[in-house]
């Protein structure tokens, strides 16, 4: 990782604490990453860097304390990235650019997972949708029912 601390560096207190089977990694399956908790919630970010960073309309993202995600393999291939203009720090895999967690770097234990890095289901669905008001013209959102935020959505 390039900038700041790795929050998912493994502390015994987590590492005898995993017994929640929640992992995930990357495209190449050179990161791999598990959970000791359940994501906290889910949503669609809509905004114009998701857009980009994903080549969709919305990211689909779990949010997580930083606290409980651990590496299990690849911690060299995790590349760290963050806007000049500040934002959550984005994190990647070098080899093969899958896009994985986000990250606040003023609060680590504040991230936010790809729910496309799961091994499997998750067991929750996204919740709300964010960023609406930057949403592509090219892919209408759904009448899904989900709140609607313009921006963020109020406590992380």
């Amino acid at each position: 990782m390039d900038s700041g601390e790795a929050p998912w560096r493994a502390s015994a207190t987590i590492s005898a604490m995993v017994e929640l089977s929640l992992t995930g990694g990357c495209l190449c399956g050179g990161v791999r990453f598990e959970l000791s908790e359940p994501p906290g919630s889910a949503g669609y970010c809509h905004c114009s860097r998701c857009q980009r960073r994903t080549g969709s309309g919305s990211s689909a993202q779990a949010r997580i304390d930083g606290r409980t995600l651990r590496l299990l393999e690849g911690e060299e291939l995790v590349k760290a990235w963050r806007h000049p203009d500040g934002g959550f720090e984005k994190s990647f895999c070098r080899e093969c650019g899958a896009h994985l967690f986000s990250r606040n770097p003023d609060d680590p234990s504040q991230m936010s997972v790809r729910m496309s890095a799961f091994d499997g289901d998750p067991g929750m669905r996204p919740q709300w949708r964010t960023y609406v008001a930057y949403a592509a013209s090219w892919e209408p959102i759904p009448d899904d029912g989900l709140p609607r935020y313009l921006e963020g959505k109020p406590n992380f």
